[in-house]
């Protein structure tokens, strides 16, 4: 009877250990407590927590912090923001430090974060945090961010390690590139008023996993100005599948 019970036991075990990966969104808010007619500074940070599987869930629920915390912290390093609810005050507190140094100035903060899972595969588990700040100035800042981790180990995923032969894959990419924006074939790949760095093509910092295929996505001002915004290619993976890695 204890040996079938101890069989039980460890069925039940390697059965929890077998979940699935999955995420359940939470949200964080905060706003400022400092009087004000409009744009009262606020932040929101809705955020994807990954469950089950608690080694996995932990890389890569710590790598989507470091990534949020990159984007919104403006304090000093040693300050301790270890969670989303003491980075959001940390936000709050930046603004209200600066409207002291400057109480005159009429400005407002504004910080908002959405995280999803763009992509979930065996292989390959890819999260886009859509992310804008507004700390004065003309405009505020729209972005994305794609995260991409290996769905097995939870181990995060640089661009490099995608591809086969990333050499191989540039080369592709940018005839392509050249294509969808009418670059001629010889000539400079900032002929047309793009501004990749030294003048040559460069994958973009974030790729995605995509319903549809893999997606190369410039941010505004990686590859071309604010107000030419955004860039983007995207690649049927029966077209690329040759030079990927990952499936």
């Amino acid at each position: 009877m204890k040996n079938y019970i101890f069989i039980i036991l460890l069925c039940l075990i390697f059965t929890s250990c077998k979940k699935e990966l999955s995420f359940v969104n939470e949200t964080f808010e905060e706003k400022s407590t400092i009087p004000c007619k409009n744009d009262c500074p606020k932040i929101t940070i809705d955020v994807p927590i990954a469950k089950n599987g608690r080694v996995i869930s932990d890389s890569i629920n710590k790598r989507v912090f470091a990534v949020i915390k990159e984007i919104v912290f403006f304090e000093e390093d040693s300050v301790k923001v270890d969670d989303y609810k003491s980075l959001a005050k940390s936000f709050i507190f930046s603004y209200e430090e600066m409207r002291q140094k400057f109480p005159e100035d009429t400005f407002g903060w504004e910080a908002k974060i959405i995280g999803d899972v763009e992509f979930q595969s065996e292989n390959i588990l890819n999260l886009k945090i859509d992310h804008y700040t507004f700390t004065g100035g003309a405009h505020g800042y729209q972005g994305y961010r794609s995260l991409l981790f290996n769905a097995k180990t939870g181990k995060a995923i640089n661009n490099n390690q995608l591809f086969k032969n990333e050499k191989e894959f540039k080369a592709f990419a940018e005839k392509t590139f050249r294509n969808t924006y009418k670059i001629p074939e010889k000539a400079n790949i900032n002929a047309t008023g793009l501004m990749f760095e030294n003048d040559k093509f460069q994958l973009p910092q974030n790729i995605f996993y995509t319903s549809q295929g893999l997606l190369l996505y410039y941010n505004s001002y990686e590859a071309a100005s604010y107000a030419d915004g955004p860039k983007e290619i995207l690649f049927p993976y029966e077209e690329v599948q040759q030079y990927l890695n990952f499936q």
